[in-house]
Parts: C-alpha cells; sequence; structure tokens
C-alpha cells in the first residue's frame, strides 16, 4: 500500500487501527479491506488516526463505511487521535456527528 502503514493492536478490549501517513484514493480500497477484516473479528473497533497526516474524500468513505457496518453488526466504532487538517476535514464533513471521535486511545471506555 502507498503511503500508509497499518498496523493493529489490542487495547483495553478493542482492536485498534493505527493508521500513519496518508488515507487517499490510491489506498483507501486497500484500507477499508483491511479495516474491514479487523472489524469482524471484533466486538469493538477503533481508528486511530494520531498518524494520519492526510486523508480525503475516499477516505472520509472508508471510516463512512465502518460506521454503518458497525452499527448494522451492533458492534462499537470509534476514531480516535484525529488532529489538525485530518480533524478539520472530518468534521467539515459532519463525522463527529456519525461516529464518536475522542482524543486518544489512552481514552477508550
Amino acid at each position: 500500500m502507498e503511503d500508509i502503514n497499518i498496523s493493529i493492536e489490542e487495547k483495553k478490549g478493542w482492536s485498534v487501527l493505527f493508521l500513519q501517513g496518508r488515507l487517499d484514493r490510491v489506498n483507501a480500497e486497500d484500507v477499508g479491506s483491511k479495516a474491514e477484516e479487523t472489524m469482524a473479528a471484533a466486538a469493538k473497533m477503533a481508528a486511530d488516526l494520531s498518524g494520519l497526516e492526510y486523508i480525503s474524500s475516499a477516505g472520509i468513505r472508508v471510516l463512512l463505511r465502518l460506521a454503518k457496518k458497525s452499527k448494522a453488526d451492533g458492534k462499537e466504532f470509534v476514531i480516535c487521535g484525529a488532529d489538525g487538517f485530518v480533524k478539520e476535514i472530518l468534521e467539515d464533513s459532519n463525522m463527529d456527528m456519525l461516529v464518536t471521535m475522542i482524543d486518544s486511545v489512552e481514552q477508550l471506555p
């Protein structure tokens, strides 16, 4: 995958998907597949965006799909660590109205 690193860790009973780099049309499909695979195996999933420096509309669609899937499957999904430009973009697209957004993984319940 180009310009993005993905890692997954368990924290406090959550599967946390750490994204670093750029989430855009070049890699959104691959990131979405990996995230959906992770979500399928988890009761609770968080996307940590603290290492993300850029997100495009394709990246927002990935997060939106995850939010809809988690709701349909009765699972929890939160976004952690969105900051700066990424946080602005998510707020401008009203993602904060659809998904719980917290400041960091340490704040997971």
